[in-house]
């Protein structure tokens, strides 16, 4: 009877331990702070290898497709970040050139950002109007 209950009392053990390592390990991975490639340019070498998320304008003529892999350029004032997209996910239709993307990866010490998920902002149809507190008409898709 004593054998049986330490059996137990480890196995159950073991799947607390699973959970909580699983919990852990997800909390940090879905982490990822919010930077501007301006606020990237000043961190420098420091955001290498930390789970980010970085917002900019997509640089018109800079994506290619070969396959799965797409590359672009992040553009935002005078800086500018090179991306490979390796993600599952399809790319977002309202991906083009121009668009205010987010993406969501790693960046390596060469500069270049891994980014496993992609959002492409599309202007927002009920933004209002400078002046007024009135919602912008605007025709739907």
């Amino acid at each position: 009877m004593l054998k049986k209950k330490m059996r137990f009392g480890i196995g159950f053990a073991v799947i607390l331990g699973a959970i909580g390592y699983f919990a852990v390990t997800g909390y940090e991975e879905g982490k990822a702070y919010y930077k501007t490639l301006d606020e990237m340019a000043q961190l420098g070498p420091e955001a290498d290898g930390k789970r980010l998320r970085v917002a900019g304008f997509v640089k018109a003529g800079t994506i290619e497709r070969d396959g799965i892999k797409l590359t672009f350029v992040l553009a935002q004032d005078e800086h500018e970040m090179a991306v490979n997209y390796v993600g599952t996910q399809s790319v977002p239709d309202t991906f083009k050139d121009g668009v205010n993307a987010v993406v969501e990866g790693y960046r390596h010490a060469d500069g270049t950002f891994e980014a496993d998920h992609i959002q492409a902002k599309c202007a927002s149809k009920y933004e209002v109007e400078y002046g007024t507190t009135e919602k912008a008409e605007t025709t739907s898709y």
